[in-house]
């Protein structure tokens, strides 16, 4: 024993009970005390320094977790503070949930890509206080970059929708930047979506849209997209289509989704090369330039805006499997019919039964205009402000009705038949829109 504690220098009771055992086992062995008891020792450092690196690490992330809630509370504390000063009401939480009912399904109107649309008053407490459109963003961040990025675009939108104003362009009202949430208060556009009134209507296409309206509405959404294009930078939209035209009460168009639908690109971005690998758009207006070289740019818009052409012209779905292989794209099937000079195979039946010989001239001149717009080169494609003149100079063709503004020569009794006054079926969404899940308007005092 004197031996075994001389070799050890240490009077511990696991190591004298280790050096006791193998002093009975192989008495007399210096070699093999020697060579257990460094394995031993060595195993009880190797398990200390996991046990202290394991301990550091938690400490580490637990620090990193109360210092990244605290730059994400600065961080929204600035965005609150920038879209205040951008002159955009900003809302608390507690009155965004009164005004929806707490997200009630009973105030939603459609749900999209990005988010939720509800309808509801602000301020809630004045019944006097005008109905809005409340958008409420998903918000995916799982880390702080991505938690940043999400607030730098935020604070693009608002930046972006707040210095914009143009009568065929949604109107950004307010914002919600309180419990981490990312809500945009738009206007309420009260007559839907193109896409429901040419699609969703009582079994006859578009037949609330009289071809008078229809001009309207285009050279409306036209002057919209030439707009944000003229824009210093210049702003593309990236996702031009009719559930993103919204019909005011006396179905002026409203484009909307011109903040969000950029992807990513910040208006500081927008001179630059837009390059990217991530899906854009929807399918059926999808440039089909982009598929090869994934540049979006103005052109994009354009080709886009073409389709959007071709539905007032057809009140036909842009992607239909219903119809033959080579004919399931709406911009394959009418460019067909078109360049062969046969226009009238695909002319919406409603149009057709007006009976007017101005209208089908001027869906010919329409016609003729998507064409251009639908070129696989985009450089043949005119630009938007060329699309935006060519279309009013079309619409102030028509026969005078005897009222001021063309949009406002609607079949009222036709509008009335319309299922409900916010029928909004694909609500501001860019991507994978969802129909809404409520036919009417909510009930309010």
């Amino acid at each position: 024993m004197k031996y075994i504690l001389a070799m050890t220098g240490t009077r511990t009771d696991a190591t004298f009970f280790i050096f006791f055992c193998v002093s009975a086992v192989h008495p007399g062995s210096k070699k093999n005390v020697a060579a257990i008891v460094g394995g031993v020792l060595v195993g009880v450092a190797a398990a200390a320094g996991v046990l202290l690196l394991l301990c550091m690490v938690r400490r580490r992330r637990s620090g990193g977790k109360g210092r990244s809630g605290k730059s994400r509370l600065a961080a929204m504390r600035l965005l609150s503070e920038a879209a205040s000063s951008s002159g955009v009401p900003v809302y608390s939480y507690s009155e965004v949930a009164r005004a929806t009912n707490s997200f009630s399904h009973t105030h939603r109107l459609g749900t999209g890509a990005y988010g939720t649309v509800y309808v509801g008053r602000l301020p809630p407490s004045s019944t006097a206080a005008p109905l809005v459109a409340i958008k409420r963003l998903r918000c995916r961040h799982d880390d702080d970059d991505d938690g940043g990025r999400a607030v730098a675009l935020l604070l693009n939108e608002i930046r972006l929708i707040s210095s914009l104003s143009h009568p065929n362009l949604v109107r950004l009202l307010g914002c919600c930047l309180d419990r981490g949430e990312h809500i945009l208060v738009y206007e309420l556009v009260p007559n839907g979506t193109l896409a429901h009134h040419l699609h969703h209507g009582d079994g006859e296409g578009g037949a609330t849209l009289p071809w008078r309206a229809r001009l309207g509405v285009a050279a409306g959404t036209a002057a919209a997209v030439a707009y944000l294009h003229a824009a210093r930078p210049p702003i593309f939209h990236r996702d031009v289509k009719s559930g993103n035209i919204l019909l005011g009460a006396d179905l002026r168009a409203k484009l909307a989704d011109f903040g969000l639908s950029r992807g990513g690109f910040g208006p500081e971005d927008a001179s630059r090369s837009h390059v990217s690998t991530a899906p854009q758009g929807t399918p059926g207006y999808v440039d089909p330039d982009y598929h090869q070289s994934f540049h979006l740019s103005d052109k994009s818009d354009v080709y886009s805006f073409g389709v959007v052409l071709l539905e007032l012209i057809t009140a036909m779905r842009v992607v239909d499997f219903g119809r033959p292989p080579s004919e399931v794209n709406l911009a394959s099937l009418a460019l067909d019919r078109i360049g062969k000079g046969r226009v009238e195979e695909i002319v919406d039946p409603a149009i057709l039964r007006q009976g007017e010989e101005w209208v089908m001239e001027s869906v010919r001149h329409v016609s003729e205009l998507a064409f251009r717009c639908l070129a696989f080169d985009k450089d043949v494609r005119p630009c938007m402000s060329e699309v935006a003149d060519e279309l009013c100079q079309i619409r102030d063709a028509a026969p005078d009705s005897g009222m001021t503004d063309p949009v406002a020569d609607v079949n009222t009794a036709a509008t009335k038949k319309a299922r409900s006054p916010v029928s909004v079926q694909e609500v501001w969404a860019s991507d994978q829109s969802l129909p809404s899940t409520n036919g009417s308007m909510p009930r309010f005092a």
